[in-house]
């Protein structure tokens, strides 16, 4: 599909009336946005498959579905951090930030620097990010064992402070994909809650009290990473 054609697809897709509605029902603000979901950007990036130029085309389009499905179609192994900067500064909604984050950034071989480093942004979806590459990397990475993971705790702990929405939510969505991994972490990411508990801040309790609120459950949903340890026989 060329450029032109995805052009001409949104065209047929656009309802304008969309964009008021994801905005007031999912707060994403969006700017030269067409009211295309998701599930339809889906099924045209299905159709795409990969396609680097094309998804490079799409994002420096400007259009926000654009953008979007350029995060669908371009291949994880071929992101640079050149384009992950240039991409994250333009985030202005957790929609975005986050599909770029599960489908591209978490895949690429700078996903652990980039968690270090913007987890220090002051940007609200910079450090959004940050914290969403975390969620998306415990699903993503399925070998590594605890310690790689054991040293977000401490960057949770530093940020939950923070009391931005899409930041605290991001945070708690954080702590609780760590804490889903496998038996082990779960009890260091209730432990790191009941911590969060005896802050000051009403974000950290937020955070603390919605993420074991879940990770306490008895039927809470292990991935069980890495499988040879947490499904040996």
């Amino acid at each position: 599909m060329t450029y032109n054609e995805v052009i001409e697809r949104f065209d047929t897709l656009k309802e304008p009336e969309k964009v008021a509605f994801k905005k007031k029902k999912f707060g994403i603000v969006a700017h030269s946005s067409l009211g295309i979901y998701h599930k339809d950007l889906r099924l045209i990036a299905k159709e795409i498959g990969k396609d680097n130029n094309l998804a490079l085309q799409l994002f420096d389009s400007g259009i926000y579905e654009g953008r979007l499905l350029c995060s669908k179609i371009f291949r994880p192994q071929d992101v640079t951090e050149d384009l992950m900067e240039k991409w994250v500064i333009t985030f202005e909604n957790w929609e975005i930030c986050d599909s770029f984050c599960m489908a591209l950034f978490a895949k690429s071989k700078f996903a652990l620097a980039k968690i270090l480093e913007w987890t220090h942004r002051n940007s609200e979806f910079e450090k959004r990010a940050g914290f969403a590459i975390i969620a998306a990397y415990c699903m993503v990475d399925k070998t590594s064992d605890n310690n790689l993971f054991e040293q977000f705790f401490p960057i949770v702990k530093r940020e939950a402070n923070d009391d931005r929405v899409y930041v605290k939510k991001a945070v708690n969505w954080a702590l609780r994909s760590i804490g889903k991994r496998n038996r082990d972490l779960n009890k260091l990411a209730i432990e790191v809650s009941k911590q969060l508990l005896e802050f000051d801040s009403p974000s950290a309790k937020w955070i603390a009290k919605d993420a074991l609120k879940e990770l306490q459950k008895d039927n809470v949903r292990m991935s069980d990473y890495p499988r040879h340890i947490y499904r040996a026989i």
